[in-house]
């Protein structure tokens, strides 16, 4: 498939990236009625980018069964409203067995969860990728980097024998990395995707970043937009206003090594009436004293 084929998908990346919660029952269950007022209200809101099974929608929490169904009820609910970036990853046959389910359901992008696996070469790093890549060629190919280690030209290598790698999630905590990384893998050849979310989207804008992911898009999808319309119009101090507004409760999900990311998100859902704030482990539910100032938080966006 060209590039030109792409066109749409990368569009879809030069976004605010939504990464819709999985919402659960009293039974443990995703909570599918929830889960597609969830989707709907992100819709409404603006958002045309979603990404199921990504980290804030609990993806290594999820079974093979939920990770499908998750894919099915958010490409069924989107229908022609949005662009969907599914989440796969794992083993290579899992990833694949995935990325196939989403070509099928009509997804028009797969992301590549960072391998978990403690023993990652750089090599086998574009192995793994290539193996998921060459499996679907009509589909857009984004991989999730959150490895310091791993070079910018490695990448190019990757998308040397696979062109369907479009985009890339960069989630390294170092924007001057970034920056280096971007170049040295072609600048204008990927679309540069912001993976850390708002706190990090100013600065990885200004080394060449044309979208970023969100979670908080979840609570609040003005808020996300809001930042999104300034950075694409180059006003910095717009864009930090905005930044200000969000810190404390990305602070709150970053805390503890990120220990809270979904939990914090999702109560501040329950807060706002909008589904159970019940997260599986590792994740863990905030304590009492915590949900208060993330309530409070919520509210204040709510207006």
């Amino acid at each position: 498939m060209s590039s030109v084929a792409f066109e749409t998908q990368r569009a879809a990346l030069a976004d605010v990236v939504a990464i819709p919660v999985t919402p659960f029952a009293e039974d443990g269950s995703v909570a599918q009625d929830t889960h597609r007022a969830l989707l709907r209200r992100l819709l409404d809101g603006g958002i045309t980018t979603l990404t199921p099974n990504g980290n804030t929608g609990e993806f290594y929490a999820l079974t093979p069964e939920e990770r499908r169904l998750v894919t099915e009820l958010t490409i069924d609910e989107a229908g022609e409203r949005a662009v969907i970036l599914v989440g796969v990853g794992h083993d290579i046959p899992t990833a694949v067995a995935s990325a196939r389910h989403a070509r099928e359901l009509g997804a028009g992008m797969v992301m590549v969860h960072q391998p978990v696996h403690p023993y990652v070469s750089q090599a086998g790093w574009i192995d793994y990728h290539r193996a998921i890549a060459e499996a679907v060629p009509e589909l857009g190919v984004v991989p999730y980097i959150r490895n310091a280690q791993l070079t910018g030209a490695r990448l190019a290598e990757l998308a040397d024998s696979c062109p369907n790698v479009i985009g890339v999630k960069y989630a390294v905590p170092d924007a001057a990395r970034f920056a280096a990384f971007a170049r040295d893998a072609g600048l204008e050849r990927f679309v540069w995707v912001a993976g850390l979310a708002e706190p990090y989207a100013p600065s990885y804008f200004s080394a060449g970043a044309t979208g970023f992911t969100s979670g908080l898009v979840n609570v609040a999808p003005a808020v996300s937009l809001n930042m999104i319309e300034a950075l694409r119009s180059g006003d910095y101090r717009a864009a930090m206003k905005v930044w200000e507004q969000i810190r404390r409760f990305e602070e709150l999900r970053a805390a503890g090594g990120s220990a809270d990311n979904v939990t914090v998100v999702k109560e501040a859902l329950a807060s706002l009436g909008l589904c159970r704030r019940e997260v599986r482990p590792p994740s863990k539910p905030l304590p009492e004293n915590g949900r208060a100032e993330v309530a409070a938080i919520a509210a204040g966006w709510s207006i």
